[in-house]
Formats: structure tokens, C-alpha cells, sequence
């Protein structure tokens, strides 16, 4: 019998989870500056504590050089650089397991991402000094120090994690922060035991994967989670950051370190394949997974029939994005049978329900590519439809 969406799955440190919908990380656009929760991220959370059966925050600072990412005017993003994080970190924990589902915290380093430090006239750290086009500000490369220095933030931000109640982490890899950037030939161009041959492009990714490990290993529940997130390929155009085939080689040597899952982040679809490839990437990855580590997909997954297939043919977890922030209990109407009525658009009659921070509608109503609609009071929300808006 195929997997079902209803299914219980038992992660390999014992954690179970009460279905096989996750929650996939977005951002909220609700931090208060130094990147702390606010009331608005707080409810947000809370409305989705039945969205998933996993619930995966949006991405976390680990480190005070390392964000904020967020488009200048916004709300900060969130961060768990430091001890004073861990009031908003413990309230954003207990508003998504309120319900009994497991609650993640994804740790990041923005890297040349950190927009926000640029705006405040502080430096932009990468692995190297590259000048990207696509950046209107320059980035400094990060020493041998600040690299180590990093590589324990994650663990630090780890440790927060397990005070605050979280029942596990997931290592942002993907997305072009800073991890992805250390495992990228075309943003990674050192020519120390941090870069150049792909082994050594390879070791700060697995250095903080090791770090995160410890810290579990020693201060965590027993069934305490880990995740790593990775974009399969980082292509542009004719330049190849790595191809999906060294993104193999980096999740065969990441999964030695026994983790729960890993996340494939599938912009093109979560059926996608590589160019000239007859298997899709979650096929080929889930050929090297052991039989332990389950493997997450998100990608264009927007109502019940499209996250039943991707259950039932190509992964163990499906995470949704766009539709559980639009239906805040997209999983709780497909356990209870009622995935027919799962909202796909947002309309003035629909914002209250979709519990929206007020930085979402912002964000919202400044996208031009979605149509305009009036709210009372004169405010007006883009139609955000899932099938046309990336999260």
C-alpha cells in the first residue's frame, strides 16, 4: 500500500510525527529590529500550530554578522544569535506544538544575503570577496576565525533551540545563503582547507552539520530532530555553481552524521528533474538515503491531490508552503477528510482567517504581477494565488 498524507511517521531518533505534512519555512515578515519575535509572529505561528504535522519556522540568524535577509522597509527577519532570543524563541515553540505536532527551528547564515546589514552601513560577509552583479553592495571575505566562530553559532543557536522547547533544527543549506555559498565554486573561490577542490567546498557544510550533532548528542532529547535543507543544483545559465551530482556527494557524507531528514528545496516543482535526466531529483536522492533518513521535497505542492502524489511517488514527507499560509489548517482538513475545502487564494474575506502578518500583506500589496483588491478601509492585498506566487 503506498504512503498516505494521514499516515504516523517515526523518525529515526524516536520523534513521531502525527502525519506526513510539513510545514515548510517562510518568511514572516513580523521580527521587531535585532531580530526578535513580535506579537504578529507569535499569532501567526500560532494560527498554523494544525498546518503540519511537522512545523518548520522561517530561517533564524545564527550569527549576528549573519542577516538580516529582508528586503529594506520590511519587518527583520527573526534571529537566534543570542541568549535574548530565548523568550521569543520559547512563545514561537509553545504556539506551534500547542496542538501536538512537532515544532522546527531553521538556523541560518545569510552570508552575501545579509541586505539588512548593508542598509544599516555595516559589512556584508562571504567566503569570498566576489563581485556579483547581481549585488549593489560589495561583501568582505570572512577569516579563518570568523569561520570557526560561525561554525559554532549554529550550535549555539542548537542549544537555544532545546531550551526553547523546539523538538528540532533544520540546517538552512539552500537557497543560496551561506552555506550553499561555502559548497559553490562560483561564490566560494578560497584557496585554504575552506576551498577550491570539492572535498574542501564541502567541509564548512559538514562542519556545522558535525557542530549541530554534538550539541544534540549532548543537551537534547533522545528524539530531538535534525534536518538539512539543500537546493539540488545551483545553476545560472551557463555558470554551474555545483550540479546535482556533487549534491550527492555532499547528502551521501551528511547523512553519516544520522540525521532525520533531508530537505530537497524544488523551486521547478517537486516532480522536477535534472537536464537530461530520465529520474526526478527526489528519486535520485532518495536512492542514497539509508533507510533511516526520511526525505522532505517542497515544491508546487498547493492542495491535497498534488501533495497525495508526491507522497505516494516520490518522498516521505511533503512539505507545503504556499498553502498553509494561506489555509492555516490545511493538514487538520486533510486528516479530517475535508481537503476539498482548503483556500487557495487570499480575498478580503479570507485575510482574517489566514491570520497574515501585517508585513505579509504588506509585502503583498506590493507585488505588481498580482491582482489588486480593495479592503476595507481603503488598504488593499494583492490575490495572492498559490499556483502563481513563490514563497
Amino acid at each position: 500500500m503506498p504512503n498516505q498524507l494521514t499516515d504516523h511517521v517515526t523518525l529515526r531518533h524516536g520523534a513521531t510525527l502525527n502525519n506526513r505534512i510539513v510545514m515548510s519555512p517562510m518568511q514572516t515578515h513580523s521580527g521587531l529590529k535585532g531580530g526578535f519575535a513580535s506579537d504578529d509572529t507569535i499569532q501567526y505561528y500560532s494560527a498554523r500550530s494544525q498546518a503540519a504535522g511537522m512545523l518548520i519556522t522561517e530561517f533564524h540568524y545564527v550569527s549576528e554578522n549573519g542577516g538580516p535577509a529582508y528586503v529594506p522597509g520590511y519587518p527583520e527577519q527573526l534571529g537566534a544569535y543570542s541568549d535574548a532570543h530565548l523568550e521569543g524563541l520559547r512563545k514561537t515553540a509553545q504556539a506551534l506544538k500547542k496542538d501536538g505536532n512537532k515544532a522546527i527551528l531553521q538556523i541560518h547564515h545569510a552570508g552575501r544575503a545579509a541586505v539588512g546589514r548593508h542598509v544599516n552601513g555595516l559589512d556584508v560577509v562571504a567566503p569570498s570577496a566576489v563581485d556579483f552583479s547581481f549585488l549593489d553592495y560589495p561583501v568582505r571575505e570572512l577569516t579563518l576565525t570568523e569561520i570557526d566562530d560561525i561554525i559554532l553559532d549554529f550550535g549555539k543557536a542548537t542549544k537555544r533551540a532545546i531550551d526553547a522547547g523546539f523538538d528540532g533544527v533544520e540546517i538552512h543549506g539552500a537557497n543560496h545563503y551561506l552555506i550553499q555559498q561555502f559548497f559553490s565554486k562560483l561564490s566560494n573561490l578560497r584557496t585554504d582547507k575552506w576551498g577550491g577542490s570539492l572535498d574542501k567546498r564541502m567541509a564548512f557544510p559538514l562542519a556545522v552539520v558535525k557542530e549541530v550533532k554534538a550539541i544534540v548528542d549532548e543537551y537534547a532529547p533522545k528524539d530531538f530532530i535534525i534536518g538539512y535543507r539543500i537546493s539540488p543544483e545551483e545553476l545560472h545559465g551557463k555558470n554551474v555553481g555545483y550540479d546535482y551530482k556533487e549534491a550527492l556527494k555532499l547528502i551521501s557524507e551528511v547523512i553519516k552524521y544520522e540525521l532525520d531528514y533531508i530537505h530537497l528545496s524544488l523551486w521547478a516543482g517537486y516532480n522536477s528533474k535534472p537536464e537530461n535526466s530520465k529520474k526526478s531529483y527526489a528519486e535520485l536522492f532518495k536512492e542514497i538515503l539509508d533507510d533511516k533518513t526520511k526525505l522532505l521535497i517542497v515544491g508546487g505542492i498547493f492542495e491535497e491531490d498534488t501533495a497525495t502524489d508526491a507522497i505516494e511517488n516520490y518522498a516521505d514527507l511533503i512539505a507545503v508552503a504556499r498553502g498553509t499560509l494561506i489555509d492555516p489548517n490545511f493538514a487538520k482538513k486533510v486528516t479530517e477528510g475535508k481537503g476539498d475545502t482548503i483556500l487557495h487564494k487570499i480575498s478580503p474575506e479570507t485575510v482574517e482567517y489566514s491570520h497574515l502578518t501585517p508585513g505579509l500583506l504588506e509585502a503583498f500589496s506590493r507585488e505588481d504581477s498580482l491582482g489588486l483588491l480593495p479592503l476595507p478601509g481603503g488598504e488593499s492585498i494583492r490575490t495572492l494565488h498559490t499556483g502563481k506566487y513563490d514563497i
